[in-house]
């Protein structure tokens, strides 16, 4: 994140070359932005190197230069989602202590930050806990601080409920108010059970409609490598996907995509989606039942499998989960299993009531 767009601000660039930190503000595109950086290296890479002193380093560091150095790592090593995530929070961070030294960020500033942000939700509140301790302890691995400052703050308690999973019908419904792409849309991640950012990011080599499968990526380990896994198509997956296919534009890879407008280049841009979290609110509402989003889709699927006694193996490969206990938390179905066994235990309680009812009835009978 060398070059980055600030609202209502405009574009900077911000590097560190050769041990010096060159940073200048503020250009109206991002193109004389990446033209200025580029003479400023090329200016830089005419000097002597610095000195290399550790002391410096650790003092002299802005936090805008950790929070730089942090999203390249993780734009580098996990998903396109979680880059996001992260970028989106840096930015309020960065129009916060941006120019601060890393050194001079205290437990306090951001206790006071944090609490502020869980006024909005407490889970709120414990995602920025979470993301601002790995930025931190990144700093720290890498010995550029000595100390991290999110060191004993605590998790805002959240009580956690029956996660709603829609029915069937529910999810006809919204399907069916839909518009024909976003019917599209809906029925590959239901079909697939797939996660929102596996599908945004299907192109169509990941497709074999010969051979009736889809390939889908994910990381399975924080900071780990890509794994695909093959999901066979069902009749109505083969049928959207088909579908699209013969219609397809063939100069675009996936296949979902959308021309939008970009706030960092101030132009329209073509791609796939990054994340589409109104949508499901207006189609929720349009239908008539109550708010899900993508991921209970996820959820609904593997409980109709459950119900069906496939086994939980071949659930855990199509979901994607390296653990079988992520596995067990979508399944929310009240199986067979459940059933048998509470009737087991309704009948064994009978017999103990029974007996005591026939053992008192008797003792009072005696004293009679």
């Amino acid at each position: 994140m060398s070059i980055y767009f600030v609202a209502k601000k405009g574009w900077r660039y911000d590097f560190t070359l050769q041990g010096r930190r060159q940073t200048e503000a503020w250009f109206k595109t991002k193109a004389e932005a990446k033209k200025a950086e580029a003479q400023k290296r090329k200016e830089m890479e005419q000097l002597p190197p610095a000195p290399a002193i550790e002391v410096q380093t650790q003092i002299g560091m802005a936090f805008l230069e950790l929070v730089n150095r942090r999203l390249d790592h993780v734009k580098a090593h996990n998903s396109e989602r979680h880059y996001n995530d992260y970028l989106y929070m840096a930015k309020r961070w960065v129009a916060l202590w941006g120019n601060v030294l890393v050194t001079q960020i205290t437990s306090d500033m951001l206790e006071r930050f944090v609490l502020k942000r869980a006024k909005v939700s407490r889970a709120t509140g414990n995602k920025e806990i979470r993301y601002l301790r790995a930025t931190f302890n990144y700093g720290v691995r890498k010995k550029w601080l000595k100390e991290n400052p999110t060191t004993g703050m605590e998790f805002f308690p959240v009580e956690k409920g029956v996660r709603y999973v829609p029915s069937a019908d529910d999810i006809d419904r919204v399907i069916a108010v839909a518009d024909p792409d976003t019917q599209d849309y809906l029925w590959v991640i239901r079909e697939t059970l797939a996660r929102v950012g596996e599908i945004n990011q299907l192109t169509w080599k990941d497709v074999d409609l010969k051979d009736r499968h889809v390939v889908l990526y994910t990381r399975k380990k924080k900071g780990g490598s890509l794994t695909p896994r093959k999901v066979p198509m069902t009749e109505k997956l083969y049928e959207v996907l088909s579908r699209r296919f013969d219609v397809r534009d063939q100069t675009k890879p996936w296949v979902f995509w959308h021309n939008y407008w970009s706030s960092r280049t101030s132009a329209m841009c073509e791609g796939p989606y990054q994340d589409r979290k109104l949508i499901m609110k207006s189609l929720c509402k349009k239908a008539g039942v109550d708010y899900f989003r993508f991921h209970p889709l996820r959820h609904s699927g593997a409980s109709v499998m459950d119900g069906e006694n496939v086994p939980i193996g071949v659930i855990q490969r199509i979901l994607g989960h390296e653990n079988r206990s992520t596995t067990e938390i979508y399944l929310h179905a009240i199986g067979g299993s459940e059933r048998d066994a509470m009737v087991a235990f309704e009948q064994a309680r009978k017999k103990v009531t029974h007996k005591v009812t026939h053992k008192a009835n008797d003792e009072s009978t005696a004293v009679s």
